[in-house]
Order: C-alpha cells, then structure tokens, then sequence
C-alpha cells in the first residue's frame, strides 16, 4: 500500500535593491540572498546548490551515523543552454568527494555511500526528482 501527502512549502521573494533579491522561507524564516553582482549567487546557481545539497543532507544523515566524515565535498555542474532564445539547464551531474576514517565505522559509512546517493537520486531528493520528472510552474500577476 503507497503512502501519498501532499504539504506546501512556500518562500517569499522581495527586490532589496537593483538586481539583488533575498528569499525568505515562509516556515521558518530562513533567508538567503542571491541575484547577480559581486558575492551574489545567481539563480541557476541557486538550482546546482538546492539539487546538491538536497542529496548532500540525504547522504550526510545517513552516513553520519556511522562516523563523521573527513571530507565532505559535492559538486554540482550543468550546462546552460539557449534554443530558440529560450534558456534552461542540462546534464547536470553531482560528483561526491567524501572521506571517512579507517576505521570500522568510517569504512562502514563509506560502504554506504554509493547507495545513498543512488537512492537518493532515485527516491528520496525531491529537487532533482523534480527537474528531472517536471512540475507545473504557473505564474500569475496579483493585483
């Protein structure tokens, strides 16, 4: 028998300034800042960092039951493509760099992780599930 729920996440956007934007979590409060100039992620940015650290926390909590990491490193990388004056994002790829101890718990964490990430691909990362599966995204004027 599936299990289905259905919550909502929503965050609030507001311009601070000329290209500079903060969004704010509208469950917690957490914000961040981003748009384009100096020190400032750009929102395709913003899309690497989310698919990344979605499955980061997924690999994080499960190995680090374990034993704590030595190295904790994720990349994320993607293509920016332009069809028809149209722009979107493709291939993007995560590459892993972790290090554990030697020591029986490091070696089990590390053992771990290439299933981790493979089920968090395949299940449990809801930003990649969603870029790779799709969403509808409609956008209104409130007036």
């Amino acid at each position: 028998m599936s299990e289905n729920s259905r919550e909502i996440r929503e965050v609030s956007v507001q311009r601070t300034e000329s290209r500079k934007y903060t969004a704010t979590s509208l469950a917690t409060g957490a914000s961040i800042e981003f748009g384009q100039g100096e020190g400032l992620m750009t929102p395709v940015e913003l899309l690497l960092a989310a698919i990344a650290g979605c499955s980061s926390i997924d690999v994080d909590v499960a190995t680090t039951r374990r034993s704590e990491p030595e190295k904790f490193d994720v990349r994320a990388s993607g293509y920016k493509l332009s069809e028809d004056g149209a722009s979107r994002m493709d291939d993007i790829h995560l590459g892993f760099d972790l290090k554990f101890p030697d020591t029986e718990e490091g070696r089990k964490a590390a053992s771990m992780v290439e299933r981790i990430v493979k089920l968090s691909h395949d299940k449990y990362c809801t930003v990649s599930r969603t870029v790779e599966l799709g969403a509808s995204v409609v956008s209104e004027v409130v007036e």
